[in-house]
């Protein structure tokens, strides 16, 4: 399993300010921090997260839900989220416009980590 850094996940932010407009900048590292550790976690030598799914859905809630940065948390998070399943051998199959529909869902009806990780489960293929 291919976890993100947090030097990768400031690089993502970068990258879509630059791509998407917006303000750059960290508003808090620790917790760009805390977002790269947490899919690892694991409590009684079982891990928390044992989905790819459900990893994935830890990169989105944290970043989304922990506005480490100034502008672009919910871009971000997303896109996270997108190379993380890439990175370990699946894609996000929805339609144009589906991201960010999402995206806004998470916020505004306060989704959790299994809502979110249920989406992604309806919403990828395997792609190796």
């Amino acid at each position: 399993m291919r976890y993100l850094s947090a030097a990768e996940i400031l690089l993502i932010h970068s990258a879509i300010i630059d791509e998407t407009g917006g303000l750059h900048g960290v508003r808090d590292l620790g917790l760009v921090e805390s977002a790269a550790k947490q899919p690892r976690q694991s409590a009684f030598g079982a891990q928390l997260y044992p989905t790819i799914h459900k990893k994935a859905a830890v990169y989105i809630h944290a970043v989304i839900f922990g506005h480490a940065f100034l502008d672009g948390n919910k871009r971000t998070a997303m896109t996270v989220s997108g190379v993380f399943l890439e990175d370990n051998g699946y894609s996000l199959v929805v339609p144009e416009g589906e991201i960010e529909r999402v995206a806004v869902a998470i916020v505004v009806l306060h989704w959790d980590i299994p809502t979110i990780a249920t989406w992604l489960e309806e919403n990828t293929k395997k792609t190796r």
